[in-house]
């Protein structure tokens, strides 16, 4: 079975962008998958928890120690194979939790079965694995201190609101398997994610067009990956400039549009 990217589960896990219909397949068939994601799902949360503490305590002396135990453990130990790599959940060994910081904390941590831990990592060895997963627990830890300690904290901040949001087809001569996705955020932010852009030799520029007039601006440059965050002008307006175009554009000092669009959606929302 061909599993989802690493990278792609990251962005889902982050809410930065939304699953396609082949994603949300996969993930709906794929227990491996849904557990790395909701693995990620939990890190994330406990990063957002801890947005804006200062001065927090240093992790007893334990923890570290028990970190530093499981990744000579892992060094010494042989590469998981492909076969555990691709083991389904039924066969994996019971989960088993402990406590990270004691009754002071009251945290607990619930490890992931090797199967579950070692899942596509490309090519990272096995103390790699290991590593992550004892940083997470450490994290869990810190975060069940924080909140013996600050019980006032508030909630975790909320994912990012969409106003508006566009799915991108191919354009014109583009191959139809390119697609993608934007969603205008209520931060002002424009998120694209796309998938499938033919190789060009200059870059992608994204833009906004009003289909009335035909009039449009840049809003911003793709990098190497698939997914970006752009700002947008604070008095844009979306009713009226609301296609999103990407562009192929050339390393030729010309701020105009090329004329060549390889993906275009109309905002709706």
């Amino acid at each position: 079975m061909q599993h989802l990217d690493h990278d792609r589960l990251v962005f889902l896990a982050l809410g930065e962008s939304e699953a396609d219909n082949g994603e949300s397949t996969h993930l709906g068939t794929c227990a491996l998958c849904r557990a790395e994601i909701a693995s990620l799902q939990l890190v994330a949360g406990l990063g957002t928890e801890t947005q804006g503490l200062a001065d927090l305590p240093d992790p007893p002396e334990h923890v570290w120690q028990g970190i530093e135990a499981q990744v000579r453990a892992a060094e010494a130990g042989p590469l998981l194979t492909e076969t555990r790599r691709h083991r389904v959940p039924e066969q994996a060994d019971t989960t088993t939790t402990e406590q990270t910081f004691g009754a002071t904390a009251g945290s607990t941590v619930t490890r992931l079965d090797p199967a579950r831990r070692s899942r596509r990592r490309r090519g990272w060895s096995g103390w790699v694995a290991t590593a992550v997963t004892a940083a997470a627990a450490a994290a869990v830890g810190v975060v069940g201190t924080v909140s013996v300690l600050r019980p006032d904290d508030p909630s975790p901040t909320p994912a990012p609101v969409v106003v508006a949001s566009a799915p991108l087809a191919a354009y014109g001569a583009t191959p139809p398997t390119a697609k993608g996705d934007a969603r205008v955020l209520k931060d002002g932010q424009l998120h694209l994610h796309v998938a499938n852009l033919p190789s060009v030799a200059g870059y992608y520029e994204v833009w906004l067009i009003n289909p009335t007039t035909m009039e449009m601006f840049s809003v911003g440059t793709l990098g190497g990956g698939s997914d970006a965050l752009l700002p947008l002008p604070p008095n844009v307006d979306l009713k009226s400039y609301s296609v999103v175009d990407v562009s192929a554009e050339q390393y030729d000092n010309n701020t105009r549009h090329s004329g060549d669009s390889l993906l275009r959606g109309s905002l709706t929302g």
